[in-house]
């Protein structure tokens, strides 16, 4: 039986998440496995950009961190950010792309979301379920503590059902012409020279 595009998504989500633990380091260096140029090379660094997020999240968490680290982190998290935005559009135009000879029905209605936007939350729930695992399975915490983890990773596997459904199902209406996307970028301003007031003022 051949996968789902969400079963495809799920499988690279857990490969990229695993590859990344082998070293556990936000600087190692992506070896991405897919050809350039597919959708699954895209999902494959889109992924990464999250897994190294997340754990650039939990450095800056950090109270005794060095404020000098901090700011230059921040920066990291900025541009981490934008690659973000920037790589959920790319997978947008795919699927553009893809169904761009469908003809939406009369009726056709258009989604609260389009398909990357949700994609990029199903990338960012792999990466939650994968450390609420881990608090699950750590022999330092409490019994409580991996009783009320456990509960939890409950609720997000049966999330990551819902949403990967969903999806699959919102791609079925859109080839069907059911559902109609568009891609609206997502017009950052505060990274934008041009449109933050603490930037082109500070050029003056």
């Amino acid at each position: 039986m051949e996968q789902s595009f969400t079963e495809r998504c799920n499988h690279i989500f857990n490969q990229v998440i695993r590859d990344y633990h082998l070293t556990d380091d936000v600087d190692s260096k992506i070896q991405n496995p897919y050809e350039r140029g597919t959708i699954e090379y895209s999902l494959y660094l889109k992924c990464w950009i999250d897994t190294v997020q997340w754990h650039y999240e939990d450095i800056i968490r950090d109270p005794h961190i060095n404020p000098e680290e901090a700011l230059l982190l921040k920066r990291r998290i900025d541009r981490s950010n934008q690659d973000r935005t920037d790589l959920v559009e790319e997978i947008d135009a795919y699927f553009r792309q893809l169904y761009s000879e469908v003809s939406p029905l009369p009726d056709a209605q258009i989604n609260t979301e389009s398909p990357a936007w949700a994609i990029d939350r199903l990338s960012i729930l792999a990466l939650k379920i994968y450390h609420m695992r881990e608090q699950v399975e750590r022999d330092d915490a409490t019994e409580e503590h991996k009783e009320r983890c456990g509960a939890k990773l409950a609720v997000l596997l049966e999330q990551q059902v819902d949403l990967s459904t969903a999806i699959n199902q919102l791609l079925d209406d859109i080839q069907a012409g059911k559902k109609y996307m568009k891609v609206y970028r997502q017009m950052k301003m505060y990274n934008d020279p041009s449109t933050n007031p603490i930037l082109y003022k500070s050029e003056e």
